[in-house]
């Protein structure tokens, strides 16, 4: 896999499919609103809850969806493997790289998450309030399995079984339980350290590459597997593709997170 972010400057091929993930959290219909009222012309809508999360699951807030409905997702949207995406939501936020981690286990090759936001982007490329016709394809996902991870592949690791460093991408506080405002129970997964995503932004933008390395660099050893969480694995794909921008060569993502962890297995405090 290439580079995860882009810039809106090096947005200079003409046939690049474009996908807006919108969203605010509390408010789940704000993103197709927004999207509605106005998007990148050509851009199709990826909603967090209603495309890139099963919320009739009870594997965490917003659990993975199953290779069926992102079969159908892809196919839907006319993707192809070989197509060149480019993501976008509001900037510096986290939904457009729910998108992205998805993707990536679906087989694409070259898809690329806006550095910016839909407003520097609506700057350069023209906007349109209409939905654009889209023919379906026929697209079979070349998955990847390996970087999913479940509360089994995360028990292994504790136990030892699997090698692998847990990294949670929440504040500090929450990691070290003196604060949770969503889960039942404070804590975090046990062996885990921590690293909060907010660290992985600024002025409104995700950091380059540069300066992304020199924050992840101490992390955890780069020749080992590093699994990343939060509370719901939204958060946690930030982590996941700026690991993955700073040089890690093997990183996953445990998407049910510490809101799945918790229905079934004990936690740490420090």
């Amino acid at each position: 896999m290439g580079v995860v972010f882009i810039d809106q400057k090096d947005l200079r091929k003409k046939d690049i499919r474009f996908i807006d993930a919108r969203f605010e959290l509390g408010n789940s219909e704000t993103g197709r609103q927004m999207y509605d009222a106005e998007h990148i012309e050509g851009a199709i809508y990826w909603d967090l809850e209603r495309d890139l999360s099963d919320m009739t699951s009870d594997e965490g807030r917003h659990p993975m969806i199953s290779k069926e409905k992102m079969t159908t997702l892809v196919q839907q949207a006319g993707l192809t493997l070989d197509d060149t995406i480019v993501i976008y939501d509001q900037g510096a936020s986290p939904f457009a790289l729910r998108a992205y981690f998805l993707l990536d286990w679906a087989g694409f090759t070259d898809i690329h998450v806006l550095r910016e936001g839909y407003s520097e982007l609506r700057n350069l490329l023209p906007v349109s309030e209409i939905a654009p016709s889209i023919s379906a394809t026929d697209t079979i996902p070349a998955w990847n399995d390996s970087i999913y991870v479940d509360m089994a592949g995360v028990r292994q690791i504790i136990s030892g079984g699997q090698v692998g460093q847990l990294v949670d991408a929440r504040s500090n506080i929450r990691f070290r339980g003196e604060s949770e405002p969503l889960d039942k129970i404070a804590g975090h997964i046990p062996t885990a350290v921590n690293f909060d995503w907010e660290q992985l932004k600024a002025d409104g933008k995700f950091l380059i590459q540069d300066a992304l390395k020199e924050k992840l660099q101490l992390v955890s050893d780069p020749t080992k597997p590093v699994i990343a969480y939060c509370g719901s694995g939204v958060t946690a794909a930030p982590l996941y593709a700026s690991l993955k921008e700073a040089g890690y060569e093997n990183v996953k993502l445990y998407v049910g997170s510490y809101s799945d962890w918790i229905r079934e297995n004990g936690i740490e405090t420090n």
